[in-house]
């Protein structure tokens, strides 16, 4: 079964985002101009261009053209941060401690991660709200995609601002399953916490504008002051 045109259109537009070749913040062609480079109608690229933005891969802006959206610290951070004061406020966490190390893949990671990856970059963190800490994070991204993080650290606040602008890989959503757990040791030391203290455990897939699986992560957050807020739609 043949795509539609304008599924051609988005996936060629995908495929140049992912590959550098239209970077954060480049203009696109005019819709005009896609029609006739691809061989659609222009009706045919309005609809693919109205279906990137959103997905919130472009941004039209009337009277000057659309461009491939800029991720900055901020709006990664809300948009993938999910601790909210009780009324929704936005939060802004500081990060106190992070560890990253590079190690064998697990098999579960191995199955999970895209490319299978033999080898994998851990990258541990701890954030806290008003001198508390709030959030212990354990990140895992397949070391072939990503070269060189290990030897970056320290690493930038928002690790998805550093996946765009260094390695092309966007994220572009994520699959987050929640449970209702005890800290252990481990986390509890992290947290300053006593074992046994409530929190919320959070397993992460982060996925990425080729769909693919480009981290796991698992968090463990104290929500006594805070909520874990997920819009739906």
């Amino acid at each position: 079964m043949e795509r539609p045109l304008y599924r051609v259109v988005i996936d060629t537009i995908v495929e140049r985002i992912a590959s550098g070749a239209l970077p954060p913040g480049a203009m696109l062609p005019s819709e005009t101009q896609l029609g006739a480079e691809l061989g659609v109608s222009q009706g045919t690229a309005r609809k693919a261009l109205i279906e990137l933005e959103g997905r919130q891969l472009v941004q039209r802006v009337q009277g000057r053209g659309t461009f491939v959206t800029v991720r900055t610290p901020e709006t990664s951070l809300f948009n993938f941060f999910r601790l909210r004061n009780p009324d929704g406020a936005q939060v802004r966490p500081e990060l106190v401690a992070e560890h990253v190390a590079r190690r064998p893949a697990t098999p579960a990671e191995a199955a999970a991660l895209f490319g299978e990856p033999d080898e994998v970059v851990e990258v541990e963190r701890v954030r806290s709200l008003n001198g508390r800490r709030v959030a212990h994070e354990v990140s895992v991204v397949p070391a072939r995609l990503f070269p060189g993080l290990f030897e970056r650290a320290p690493l930038p606040n928002t690790l998805y601002v550093l996946y765009q602008q260094a390695y092309h890989i966007i994220i572009t959503r994520a699959e987050e399953s929640l449970r209702a757990t005890l800290a252990d040791a481990p986390v509890a030391k992290a947290l300053e916490i006593a074992p046994g203290t409530p929190v919320l455990h959070v397993e992460r897939q982060a996925i990425d504008v080729l769909d693919r699986c480009v981290e796991l992560r698992r968090s463990h957050c104290v929500t006594e002051d805070q909520v874990y807020a997920v819009s739906l739609s």
